[in-house]
């Protein structure tokens, strides 16, 4: 291929898969955080990822997402290599919604400013209908009454309720859910993890990080166990939540459901 070429089209990739992770590697420094990651997510299923803090979660879906260069291996997304350097990084991230932990709002904007600000900016919309299009959203998410509230005015849940409607202003192909109940006070979780439920109900492609056992095994088409930046495990939530055969997996398990008290 010439310089400046387009990335050509991935022309074996399996059917019906969305992203294709082959062998994606990433170190900072001498320090390994993947160490080959393999992960086929085919269209309109949820992959929950889940994992120890420091297992490799929250940077495999920042390389996904581009924030974060692999070291190696190869990150396809609709079959297009997304980490060929000549892609267009800008046209990617429109094509993949984001949702961190921490809401990541914009303080002086408003709610609908911050869910119309993608619409008008990156896919230039005009003002009028990119601000119906967040209006849209905020009542999808129930926010509707919220819309001229600022950040600081809402809760944390309304807040992480707002950063989701953001992520989905662009009607992403994929949606990267990075542990995004973890910030939240207890009684707030719920009322998130059932937005995300409706989403996923609503057959959006999505890879989400979280250290929520129940919510993985009854939302999720498949779990995958990161453990030391490799998939130790992975399967049906039936199969390695219910009754894990791996070792570590069941350590994790007996940790996590001790410290939630279930």
């Amino acid at each position: 291929m010439t310089a400046g070429e387009p990335p050509a089209p991935y022309d074996d990739a399996p059917e019906g898969v969305v992203l294709s992770c082959r062998g994606v590697r990433k170190d900072f420094g001498e320090h390994q955080v993947l160490k080959g990651i393999d992960l086929d997510v085919g269209e309109h299923t949820a992959v929950a990822l889940i994992g120890s803090s420091g297992s490799g979660k929250s940077t495999l879906l920042r390389c996904i997402n581009l924030l974060e260069v692999v070291t190696d291996g190869v990150i396809r997304l609709d079959g297009e290599d997304i980490t060929d350097p000549r892609v267009d990084v800008d046209a990617v991230r429109r094509r993949i919604g984001v949702v961190f932990q921490a809401y990541n709002l914009f303080p002086h904007m408003t709610a609908l400013e911050n869910v119309a600000l993608a619409p008008r900016v990156v896919a230039g919309l005009p003002r009028a209908q990119a601000e119906e299009r967040a209006r849209e959203l905020l009542a999808r998410v129930g926010l509707a009454e919220k819309a001229d509230e600022y950040p600081d005015r809402l809760s944390g849940g309304q807040q992480q309720r707002t950063a989701i409607a953001r992520a989905l202003a662009n009607s992403p192909r994929l949606l990267l859910l990075d542990e995004v109940t973890s910030a939240l006070d207890p009684e707030l979780v719920g009322e998130v993890l059932e937005l995300i439920r409706e989403v996923r109900e609503q057959g959006l492609t999505i890879v989400m990080a979280t250290h929520e056992i129940a919510f993985a095994r009854d939302v999720a088409d498949s779990v995958c166990f990161l453990d030391s930046g490799r998939i130790a495990a992975q399967g049906l939530p039936q199969d390695l939540l219910v009754d894990p055969k791996d070792a570590r997996l069941r350590q994790f398990l007996h940790r996590v459901l001790a410290r939630d008290g279930t």
